[in-house]
């Protein structure tokens, strides 16, 4: 059995990326693991850094209920369009201290993935250079094959 980790969040693309997986590679026997990471930005460390001190704890408790709900919201929908794919898939989203990419590269070392499938932006040479790119990052730091799945627009 081979196991598959799509990286989702509410992006057209990654849209795209699973809708061409279910299309072009998936097989029935696949274990498929659709994965949102999430930037945990209200860690206690950060929240000096990144908020201004005048963000009182009340503002972050809000920011950190709209994330939550966002994150449910995604993985219902992501559940929904899998059961209408015929795709019987595991949907997590993981929060972590770290950027996304640098927790889909861990989850899917750690889980032994066999692919993983991507979207892009389609980024310019010259945007991606200087702003990076997830589906780079991920391409180039996991341990098996990586599918970077464009837009056909």
């Amino acid at each position: 059995m081979s196991t598959v980790l799509i990286a989702v969040d509410e992006s057209k693309y990654a849209e795209n990326a699973f809708r061409w997986y279910a299309a072009h590679i998936h097989k029935p026997t696949n274990k498929v693991i659709l994965l949102h990471a999430m930037e945990n930005i209200f860690i206690p460390e950060m929240r000096k850094s990144s908020f201004p001190s005048t963000m009182s704890p009340g503002r972050i408790q809000e920011l950190q209920k709209e994330s939550d709900e966002k994150a449910k919201a995604l993985k219902e929908k992501y559940a929904v369009m899998a059961a209408g794919l015929g795709i019987d898939a595991e949907v997590r989203v993981e929060k972590s201290d770290s950027k996304p990419e640098h927790t889909i590269v861990d989850i899917a070392n750690k889980e032994k993935v066999t692919c993983v499938v991507t979207g892009s932006r389609g980024m310019g040479i010259i945007r991606r250079t200087i702003l990076g790119s997830t589906s780079d990052f991920i391409l180039h730091h996991t341990l098996c094959p990586v599918a970077v799945v464009k837009m056909d627009e």
